[in-house]
């Protein structure tokens, strides 16, 4: 009974890094890949005939050791450039004519334009760190423990727990095939599982579980990618 609840929840766990690792299994369009469980970079790239810099170029990758299940990437030449990499090695053997540009963030269907959902702010406070694509995938808003936390837009709860390290008590909304939101640290969770919910309903109260200080961790995820949330709030 005890190995059995174990893996359940191990299971329940696995399936929370996957929802929030990916918002759905859309097919990709030509010239694009969504990474799966097991890839690395190098492996996409000699799939694909390319370079691994070039795939670190045309995606404007900060980490090329860090990619993510559900991440769609560019692996083809944007714009219909001629690769010049062609099947080079990922150990960088051979030459290159020409240097490819690298496609515009807004190029890939990950980065979709902040026009596509509108968001409002989910808590009121001070922005103390912003997102930038690598070490920060949201933004993080402090303010005094148990502030509001409002649902950015309306959605349902397809999580609502503790179960993500890193992340203390947890929510994340869908809402709809392509988006969600996700809350982290927050003291109190004020919705369930399976709920719908509007846009500005309280959803949770500030908190500090499992962060060094009182705080709401904020992502927008499209594709399973995280995007700047600041493209779809208005200014403030």
């Amino acid at each position: 009974m005890v190995s059995t609840t174990r893996m359940m929840k191990r299971l329940a766990c696995a399936s929370l890094v996957a929802l929030l690792a990916a918002c759905g299994s859309a097919p990709v369009g030509p010239g694009f890949y969504r990474v799966e469980r097991g890839d690395t970079l190098s492996k996409i790239a000699r799939s694909n005939r390319q370079s691994v810099q070039s795939i670190v170029r045309w995606n404007n990758l900060t980490n090329p050791d860090s990619i993510e299940v559900g991440q769609v990437l560019r692996v083809a030449p944007p714009g219909g450039t001629a690769s010049t990499s062609g099947a080079v090695r990922s150990s960088g053997s051979g030459s290159a004519s020409a240097t490819p540009r690298p496609a515009p963030a807004d190029s890939a269907p990950s980065a979709a334009p902040a026009s596509s959902i509108s968001l409002v702010w989910p808590a009121d406070g001070t922005v103390i760190r912003r997102f930038d694509g690598g070490n920060s995938k949201g933004i993080d808003i402090s303010a005094a423990a148990g502030t509001p936390v409002v649902a950015a837009a309306p959605g349902t709860v397809v999580y609502a727990g503790n179960g993500l390290r890193g992340y203390g008590n947890l929510l994340i909304l869908k809402h709809n095939a392509e988006y969600l939101t996700a809350y982290a640290h927050n003291r109190t969770l004020l919705v369930k599982e399976g709920q719908s919910v509007t846009r500005g309903e309280k959803i949770a109260e500030m908190g500090d579980t499992d962060t060094d200080r009182v705080m709401l961790h904020f992502e927008l995820r499209y594709q399973g990618r995280s995007i700047d949330p600041s493209r779809a709030l208005p200014p403030r």
